[in-house]
């Protein structure tokens, strides 16, 4: 597909996604949704890949739904960026508004600028958010946090969403894409196997209760006990030196 609304970047373990449509503030329609689908299939069939880096160009990281878009698009718009194997990292700048801020629940770490304000004002236009914000906003930042933005279209900025959890860290805005980077080489380092099954035991465990999450778990650790990069791992380890994942 050839990509109009946003850029992809595969270089070695990092793919980058960045949204390209700053004259609209990011704001997503049906051209983009489509586009972030074709992206994610190819990050998912990549082997080399390890994480995925969100961003975008512009003042803003999204500032919602192109007019375009008056109803549900589909169930769960951004359900292929959820379910990249992978790690993925949102780095937000500016306004992260209804489906912004939905885009970046779905990643599974959030960065910001000093800049950035997230919020769903969807109540106060007399709708609902489109693409999981009911959903995934709860179990990122509790109930009370997230109903209160819901209820009063209430929005967080950088400091405040960091207090929330909804995003871990937060930067000057000139230190944002550097630091995104960082982090991103930081986690690409690590063990691919260990990566994958680290996000599916959080994401699938959280629908579990305790007891079969932790048996889960376990099961996952088993798994990778036999893989090529767990021994790797222990071999670096005693050896001394930085290791050399394959992902097998």
């Amino acid at each position: 597909m050839e990509f109009r609304t946003l850029h992809l970047q595969l270089e070695g373990p990092i793919a980058r996604i960045t949204l390209s449509r700053p004259q609209d503030e990011n704001r997503v329609d049906a051209r983009m949704l489509r586009e972030l689908t074709a992206a994610c299939e190819t990050i998912a069939t990549n082997d080399a890949v390890c994480v995925t880096l969100l961003a975008s160009d512009g003042p803003a990281f999204c500032a919602g739904w192109d007019a375009s878009i008056a109803e549900d698009p589909s169930l769960d718009p951004f359900g292929p960026i959820a379910a990249l194997p992978g790690p993925v990292i949102a780095a937000v700048q500016g306004p992260a508004l209804s489906a912004g801020l939905e885009l970046a629940l779905a990643c599974d770490v959030r960065i910001a600028a000093e800049d950035a304000r997230f919020g769903l004002p969807e109540v106060s236009l007399g709708t609902l958010p489109l693409a999981g914000g009911t959903q995934r906003l709860p179990r990122v930042v509790g109930r009370s946090v997230a109903t209160s933005m819901l209820l009063l279209g209430d929005e967080l900025d950088a400091g405040a969403a960091h207090r929330s959890g909804l995003v871990s860290r937060v930067f000057a805005a000139a230190q944002l894409q550097p630091e995104a980077e960082a982090l991103a080489r930081r986690i690409a380092a690590h063990g691919p196997l260990a990566l994958r099954y680290a996000k599916e035991a959080v994401h699938h465990g959280a629908e579990l209760s305790l007891d079969q999450a932790l048996r889960y778990e376990l099961d996952l650790s088993v798994i990778l006990q036999t893989s090529r990069d767990r021994a790797e791992g222990v071999q670096a380890f005693l050896e001394k030196r930085p290791p050399q994942f394959e992902g097998r």
